[in-house]
């Protein structure tokens, strides 16, 4: 529920364009936080420093943020459209536009299918190794627990990041991944679509996956002696 009808004038002093939200900054100094959600759709996403105008509302826990945001430097009703148009023409997600082509959903169903091909592979394997070789039920624990708590995690910092809140550190997560937890990752992006659109995180996470599959297959299987035998020799 709104705080006041009036509206406030100021300056987007902040913005994080990966996680969607900023902070305002009203001409009498006064900062409120600032979702994507509450700027009007156009092509560009929210730039710092852009002159805006807004409302103030108090959300479900109690802190101030904007609504209603308008753009008000100069070119700004080139770029954002009239209440009219709004009401006359289907609403825009402002999310960007790759996020709802086709094509890009289909891609992201394509990679969610891969990932998955990637748990069932490393599952396969196991029972192989298992065949051959009994895994320690311990190490099997390892895996379920580590996966259980790294999508808890995950979810934790989806949380966080919609309320803009205090974030889980990413190395945090990949030290979750690479003790055993990457399974559960793999899940909860996938189900919660968070950490599937950095790509620096994205190559970290699966070098992560490729070394602890590596230490699994070194320690369970004879590779490791026949390792230190060829070196002893």
């Amino acid at each position: 529920m709104g705080t006041g009808a009036e509206r406030s004038w100021g300056t987007l002093t902040s913005w994080n364009d990966e996680r969607g939200f900023g902070f305002v900054e009203s001409l009498a100094g006064a900062k409120v936080f600032a979702h994507i959600s509450a700027f009007p759709a156009r092509a560009e996403r929210p730039q710092h420093g852009e002159s805006i105008s807004y409302l103030v509302e108090r959300g479900a826990d109690g802190k101030s943020r904007a609504r209603d945001i308008r753009y008000t430097g100069p070119g700004a009703e080139s770029r954002q459209r009239s209440p009219q148009q709004r009401g006359s023409q289907r609403p825009r997600s402002p999310l960007p536009q790759r996020d709802h082509a086709s094509g890009g959903a289909r891609r992201r169903r394509a990679a969610g299918a891969g990932n998955c091909l990637v748990i069932l592979a490393f599952i396969a394997f196991a029972l192989v190794v298992n065949a051959n070789w009994p895994i320690p039920l311990w190490v099997v624990g390892l895996y379920v627990l580590a996966s259980v708590i790294c999508f808890a995690v995950y979810a934790s910092d989806k949380s966080a990041a919609r309320k803009g809140s205090w974030r889980v550190p990413e190395n945090t997560l990949h030290l979750l991944a690479v003790i055993g937890g990457w399974p559960g990752a793999i899940c909860a992006q996938q189900m919660l679509r968070h950490k599937t659109q950095k790509r620096s995180f994205r190559a970290v996470f699966w070098v992560t996956v490729a070394v602890n599959v590596l230490v699994f297959a070194v320690l369970t299987t004879p590779i490791a002696r026949l390792l230190l035998a060829a070196l002893s020799g």
